[in-house]
């Protein structure tokens, strides 16, 4: 994967169900337009790969671009 300075990053508040997930703990979004209309958002989660999750699970949070590429998932 590319680094892109327009990366999104999301705080997980609630982990129901979801043993991929931790609360409190931060994660990349992936774009996917036709998730988000359904009301999900598309994560990168603890086992590596990318999910649908409700976007209730997650507030949005702004990252320094030092903090982005320290977090920045790469191939």
């Amino acid at each position: 994967m590319i680094k892109n300075n327009k990366s999104e990053y999301v705080l997980c508040v609630d982990n129901k169900d979801c043993e991929d997930l931790e609360k409190r703990k931060i994660y990349q979004v992936l774009p996917d337009e036709d998730a988000k209309q359904e009301g999900y958002m598309r994560i990168i989660d603890e086992s590596g790969e990318d999910y649908l999750y409700p976007e209730s699970y997650f507030i949005p949070i702004q990252l320094s671009r030092e903090a982005q590429d320290a977090l920045c998932i790469t191939a």
